[in-house]
């Protein structure tokens, strides 16, 4: 029988695109670990698909993960709309290039190790540990921008 994780995950970014951050909690029974991390120019959509990649990868052998997270784009990403972008050739339905294609790919990767559960949670809704994830992103925004002032 495999590991069960729990990973909460989300992102947050000052400006859309602009300065971002992460924050995951993977919990094992009574175990957890947080993490967290920024960037300076990215996108929302890209951080709260960096949550859910770097919590996967901090893991050192295969586990169950339920994933629960406030972004639909992540949740139908990997639950509906892969299969198609896959099938098309990485094309949406509107005919273009899947955006965060090096993202969505990498996390299908760790698919392949992991067994996991994509769940949606509404964000900013009293859910304790999306809190803590959100408030994990915006500290490492802080950080960020603490290391790199004078920076343009």
């Amino acid at each position: 029988m495999s590991t069960r994780v729990e990973l909460f995950c989300d992102g947050a970014c000052s400006g859309n695109p602009g300065v971002g951050g992460w924050g995951g909690i993977l919990r094992c029974g009574a175990t957890e670990k947080e993490l967290s991390g920024a960037e300076w120019e990215t996108t929302n959509n890209r951080m709260e698909m960096t949550a859910a990649i770097r919590g996967l990868e901090a893991l050192t052998r295969p586990c169950e993960v339920v994933v629960t997270t406030d972004s639909q784009y992540l949740v139908k990403g990997m639950t509906e709309w892969l299969p198609g972008w896959i099938r098309r050739g990485w094309v949406n339905s509107k005919k273009e290039p899947v955006l965060n294609r090096d993202l969505w790919e990498r996390l299908l990767e760790l698919s392949t190790i992991h067994r996991i559960q994509w769940t949606w949670i509404r964000g900013h809704n009293g859910h304790s540990e999306n809190e803590r994830c959100d408030a994990l992103a915006r500290g490492a925004i802080d950080e960020l921008r603490k290391k790199g002032q004078g920076r343009r």
